[in-house]
């Protein structure tokens, strides 16, 4: 199935993230097995890039409200 034919997506990475169950390509599609579960070190991986990310947020809300401040 192409990603025309039953997919809203807009370009080649869908916003539905692979849920949409659409079939297409994008969204895994092409009736290949898709892994529900992680490894230790896998779930590890996502959850340290994800404390990353929330640091970088912190450290833009102290700068916007010290910005604020002045």
């Amino acid at each position: 199935m192409s990603q025309n034919e039953t997919c809203n997506c807009k370009d080649e990475t869908c916003e539905c993230g692979g849920n949409c169950q659409c079939g297409c390509e994008c969204c895994g599609g092409g009736g290949h097995f898709q892994r529900r579960f992680q490894t230790k070190a896998e779930q590890i991986e996502e959850l340290e890039a994800y404390l990353a990310e929330l640091k970088l947020e912190v450290e833009a809300v102290e700068e916007h409200l010290a910005d604020l401040r002045k």
